[in-house]
């Protein structure tokens, strides 16, 4: 069964299959194989509401890096194709709580499994 994942902040550029690559807190235990559902909200949902999945994944590779490491290519990956590594870097940082530039993370790359992206 594959592993839910939150694209809330990215739902337009998944649902659109623009984003390939996505970088997480965490998530160091995936292995390229691995299948995620991507929905709009997992936690935080109230009681009853349906989750909406927008698509599965399999992932391809996995690696940590640091947040500032971020390339123009990942920027466009991420779903982001007009912004600068800055530009994501201030995004990832105002939207993700204690993140900040040296934060290592874990990327993640996936295809989607409808032949789309």
């Amino acid at each position: 069964m594959p592993r839910l994942m939150s694209v809330a902040l990215t739902a337009d550029a998944v649902i659109e299959r623009r984003k390939t690559v996505t970088r997480r807190d965490g998530w160091w235990y995936l292995k390229p194989g691995d299948r995620l559902t991507l929905c709009r909200k997992v936690q935080g949902r109230r009681k009853g509401e349906p989750l909406d999945r927008l698509a599965v994944v399999e992932v391809v590779s996995k690696r940590r890096e640091q947040l500032f490491e971020i390339t123009p290519e990942d920027v466009a990956a991420e779903g982001f194709p007009d912004w600068t590594p800055e530009q994501f870097i201030d995004f990832y940082i105002n939207s993700v709580r204690g993140a900040y530039p040296r934060m290592w993370l874990t990327r993640i790359e996936w295809r989607y499994l409808d032949g789309e992206g």
